[in-house]
């Protein structure tokens, strides 16, 4: 088995800034209402976002072993996905942060636990994860890098692009992010439209379309 592969196809990164100037609820609709990583996957800050290109790595519980080893051979734009077994334990802190920082890595999303948060934040690296823990990890198990991995209810493959901010993370195929931008350019153009119709006083019911479909069903206003 080959447990680290280094040569992984990424999308442009051109498309991945222009893809990441959308927020992550909209890519998630605009795309068909697909992508979203699990809820409990949340920002140390809600302040911090990020897009980038998906570097997968799998550490045994409690074990960042692997976690090393991916910021020593992920690129510059690369977010590290990280499966952990959904263990509560801070398998990363503010040195892991200051090498990702150095490395040029964009972001860490982790079903595990992190601590140092306030360094972190402090240091402006974007890390989101299901746990906050003080309890440390071991560095004993081997792992596989950049395969495909089942994380936050999706499936990644490397090279798919990541966008995350305040609402939640989302997953995008490399091959459809030009795409998805398209889609999400109307989106939002759509949504300003709406926001404009309602500055002039139209109703939800009306923009929306509403009326037809509420009498359908039998709504009674008194």
């Amino acid at each position: 088995m080959i447990h680290v592969k280094t040569k992984i196809d990424r999308a442009d990164k051109d498309l991945i800034a222009e893809l990441g100037t959308f927020s992550a609820a909209t890519i998630h609709e605009a795309q068909g209402r697909k992508g979203s990583l699990h809820p409990a996957i949340k920002p140390i800050d809600r302040d911090m976002k990020f897009c980038g290109s998906a570097f997968t790595v799998k550490c045994h519980p409690r074990d960042n072993l692997m976690l090393q080893v991916a910021i020593s051979y992920a690129q510059p734009g690369d977010v590290l996905i990280v499966s952990s077994g959904d263990q509560a334990a801070g398998q990363f802190g503010d040195v892991l942060a200051n090498a990702c920082v150095a490395r040029g890595i964009t972001a860490l999303v982790t079903d595990g636990g992190v601590r140092d948060t306030r360094e972190i934040r402090e240091l402006g690296f974007p890390v989101f994860s299901k746990h906050v823990y003080i309890e440390g990890t071991v560095k004993e198990s081997l792992g596989p890098i950049n395969h495909p991995l089942v994380f936050g209810d999706q499936v990644i493959y490397p090279g798919d692009v990541v966008k995350g901010d305040c609402d939640g993370v989302v997953v995008i195929r490399r091959e459809e992010v030009a795409e998805a931008i398209e889609l999400s350019r109307a989106r939002d153009e759509a949504e300003a439209g709406y926001i404009e119709r309602y500055k002039q006083g139209e109703t939800p019911l009306e923009v929306s379309n509403l009326t037809a479909l509420l009498e359908a069903k039998g709504l009674v206003v008194e």
